[in-house]
């Protein structure tokens, strides 16, 4: 009987920029996060946040991706305007093939998400997948996020406001 991997998160540092970097290049990754300029700059915003929650994403101890919570209002007027008050944006990335479709995000979406409400007054968490990106609308959705609308994200289109409050149950 194969043994699951041991999923964790891990405080990333301005030392794992040149890894995830490296990553955000990639075009599989661009497919699920979006253009890499700009992801480089949300990356380095939430790095220098004291209002960012940034982590490496490990298996049994070996960064396989990479995922960030930071107060939405971080990301000033570029966001939806029904935007609740004290919501938290989460993104993240599995980038080693080997361990997608293995519920190592799922792992890492659940552990952010509690983290940000552990340690946050936030009343939400919310994510914008891109509306060509099904495979990730459905992982948000298996982590309990709902679909509010379709919005017109300004760095990577029609996006879906997905948002998992803190009282839903999960």
């Amino acid at each position: 009987m194969e043994q699951a991997p041991r999923v964790s998160l891990r405080r990333a540092t301005r030392a794992d920029f040149d890894t995830i970097r490296r990553w955000l290049s990639r075009p599989d990754i661009q497919d699920w996060w979006g253009p890499v300029s700009a992801t480089e700059a949300e990356v380095n915003m939430a790095l220098s946040s004291e209002h960012g929650i940034c982590r490496m994403i490990e298996v049994d101890g070996v960064p396989v991706g990479y995922a960030h919570a930071v107060d939405a209002t971080l990301w000033g007027d570029s966001l939806p305007d029904d935007l609740e008050p004290g919501t938290w944006d989460l993104d993240l990335f599995v980038a080693d093939e080997a361990h997608r479709g293995k519920g190592v995000g799922q792992v890492a979406l659940a552990a952010l998400r509690e983290e940000v409400f552990a340690t946050t007054l936030a009343v939400a968490v919310c994510v914008f997948p891109s509306v060509k990106n099904e495979r990730a609308v459905r992982a948000y959705e298996k982590a309990g996020f709902r679909w509010q609308r379709v919005w017109d994200d300004p760095g990577v289109g029609l996006s879906w406001f997905m948002v998992s409050r803190r009282d839903d149950p999960r």
